[in-house]
């Protein structure tokens, strides 16, 4: 009577498991990479977003207080302009470059925009 119900049970075949690993193992080869490139194109766009930001605060700080191309910034005035911090670093840890007033008054590290190049960010005049 016991060997009869074990019997009929029906399961999954050793053959029948693997060929289902294989496929989810297929698919989820297929999803990373489109993840990853996702990831880093979010990250380049929230480095440029912030640095689109702090640009305008400039302009605005400089506007206000009469500052003409070439005077130094001053980070912590230009902060009141912000509705956020002023953010030294970006998401990767490298610090942004802020030089005197002008068209390239803030710029995105080298080393930032090598890592999260061929994700089709247009990093512009940054």
């Amino acid at each position: 009577m016991i060997n009869k119900i074990r019997n009929d049970r029906s399961a999954f075949t050793l053959v029948e498991i693997m060929i289902v690993v294989a496929i989810i193992g297929l698919l989820a080869a297929l999803a990373v990479p489109g993840f990853v490139k996702a990831r880093k194109q979010s990250q380049g766009r929230r480095i440029l977003n912030d640095v689109r930001q702090m640009d305008a605060a400039i302009d605005q700080w400089a506007l206000e207080n009469g500052k003409k191309d070439g005077d130094a910034i001053d980070t912590a005035g230009a902060q009141t302009y912000l509705k956020s911090t002023w953010k030294s670093q970006d998401l990767l840890s490298a610090a942004y470059s802020v030089t005197v007033v002008g068209s390239t008054q803030i710029a995105i590290a080298a080393s930032t925009k090598t890592a999260l190049g061929g994700v089709g960010i247009d990093w512009g005049t940054y």
